[in-house]
């Protein structure tokens, strides 16, 4: 590892509406060195990392190259430079081959034609130095596993005159003896030279793998160049709490009377994911699954609504739910706001209001017509219910806030009588001031008796709305108490190093 700085990012600003998203963050990465960046969700990781690719612009600050400040004004110039990135939501195309996601953007092509025989000599190289030999050049990388895909992204980033190498969660998707030979693939990089910012929120990674380390807190940074070797996990942890951003929680309820038992899961396993998770719902009361993203948390809310197969017991008020799937899940009385409201929850061409009813257009139905002026009225009030802005129920709902969007999910499954709410990341995307009303209806839908089981990837959010917190960590329930009997540190401690205290 050279002394000398590859990469230096000084006072880095970004403001995106509503929220300061980065407040002067410093950056430095030597030559052929692990520099891993850490912070919790929404400490702006992403945001500096987006920077480095080109994806975003800074508003202040200086990036330097080499010796050189410089301007990345695309994700090509970055690309151009020698910075290449990885990203957790991998960006590859599943209709392609794996040779063409490999050399897409610059084709091993003459008089405009492309070499196919050459880009799959050259990705067959590639994969074999990854050590997946196994991965075929022509193979559709749709059809892969996700860790293939990982490999697929790694050769991508290999195949071109990359000096700086940005992994974010890269063994997210792979099992312990691929992590193993990701970390020899990482160390073969950096003994060339190449550095690499690897971004996890595993600390036994870290100590493995890592030369140096820093830590962003609310946007600023915590901590520069710390030794990943012989720093305590318990100074770690410190750094990355104690924040400044506000998150305005409804006054806590005293604890409620325990009311009758909405859900009841035992022994929920999904094979290779979620292994043995037990607990309860009460009407009324709301569940918190705290945990890293890949630990099992969003698997477990999709599995009790019938979204991936499972073993185990799902009972809704005393009722095992059987294999009837969604469809029998809405029908119990159960609704999930997804994770990807857009993609998976929206029609964002659609009105509010028919997003609002999409879940019951039984209701408003006769021999077969649609009674739109009750479709409309009933959209009305639970408009003016939960202060959906503006309260217009024909606007298209592709117009609305990410905050008055997440409400008009929420209120889908206000139609009917609903007795469990899944919720997941249900504040994502979501800015700052918008949070505070979110937060306010949760705790509004569980004071008229519903139950809600939360999954947050911000451990004090988990914290400040659930009642009961269930801790998650590589797929097992390692810890359950009430929100009060725990606090930010000690959750993060248990999910990071997996024991209970």
């Amino acid at each position: 590892m050279s002394a000398e700085p590859l990469l230096l990012m000084r006072g880095i600003v970004k403001q995106f509406p509503g929220v300061r998203a980065l407040d002067g963050v410093d950056l430095e990465v030597r030559r052929g060195e692990v520099h891993c960046l850490l912070g919790q969700n929404g400490a702006g990781k992403s945001t500096l990392i987006k920077i480095l690719s080109g994806a975003h612009q800074p508003d202040e600050g200086t990036i330097t190259l080499g010796g050189e400040e410089v301007r990345l004004t695309g994700p090509t110039t970055a690309i151009r430079l020698g910075i290449s990135t990885i990203y957790q939501e991998l960006d590859l195309v599943d209709g392609l081959s794996v040779a063409e996601n490999v050399f897409l953007g610059h084709e091993r092509a003459r008089l405009g034609f492309v070499r196919q025989s050459e880009a799959n000599r050259a990705t067959r190289e590639l994969l074999t130095r990854l050590g997946h030999p196994e991965i075929r050049p022509a193979a559709e990388v749709g059809r892969l596993s996700p860790a293939a895909k990982q490999v697929v992204s790694m050769a991508r980033a290999l195949s071109r005159d990359t000096r700086l190498i940005i992994m974010d969660e890269p063994s997210a998707a792979l099992a312990h003896d691929e992590v193993a030979n990701l970390f020899r693939i990482v160390r073969e990089l950096t003994s060339q030279g190449v550095a690499v910012v690897y971004i996890s929120h595993r600390l036994e990674e870290i100590r493995e793998i890592g030369d140096r380390v820093t830590v962003l807190k609310d946007g600023r940074t915590a901590a520069v160049g710390l030794p990943a070797d012989r720093t305590p996990t318990s100074q770690i942890v410190s750094l990355m709490t104690g924040r400044t951003v506000e998150y305005v929680f409804p006054p806590r309820r005293a604890r409620p009377a325990a009311g009758p038992e909405v859900l009841r899961v035992e022994g929920l396993t999904v094979p290779g994911v979620v292994e043995d998770a037990s607990f309860t719902v009460r009407a009324g009361e709301i569940v918190g699954l705290a945990g890293l993203v890949g630990s099992g948390r969003s698997e477990i809310i999709e599995a009790v609504y019938g979204a991936r197969r499972s073993s185990g017991e799902v009972v809704l008020e005393g009722r095992p739910m059987g294999r009837g799937g969604t469809a029998a899940a809405v029908r119990r009385g159960m609704g999930l706001a997804p994770e990807e409201r857009k993609a998976q929850a929206l029609l964002l061409d659609q009105s509010v209001a028919r997003n609002i009813t999409l879940a019951g257009l039984g209701r408003y139905s006769r021999l077969g017509w649609l009674d739109r002026r009750r479709e409309s009225a009933e959209a009305r009030k639970l408009i003016e219910t939960l202060d959906i802005r503006p309260g217009d129920p024909d606007r298209p709902i592709k117009t609305l806030s990410g905050g008055n969007q997440q409400k008009a999910v929420f209120a889908r499954w206000l139609v009917g009588e609903r007795r469990l709410l899944l919720l997941d990341e249900p504040t994502r995307g979501v800015d700052v001031g918008a949070r505070a009303e979110l937060y306010a209806v949760i705790r509004k839908l569980a004071d008229q008796g519903i139950g809600v089981l939360l999954v947050s990837s911000e451990v004090p959010e988990v914290l400040g709305l659930a009642d009961r917190v269930l801790v998650v960590r590589e797929g097992r329930i390692i810890h359950q108490a009430d929100a009060t009997d725990l606090d930010e540190h000690r959750v993060l401690d248990m999910i990071m190093k997996g024991s209970a205290l």
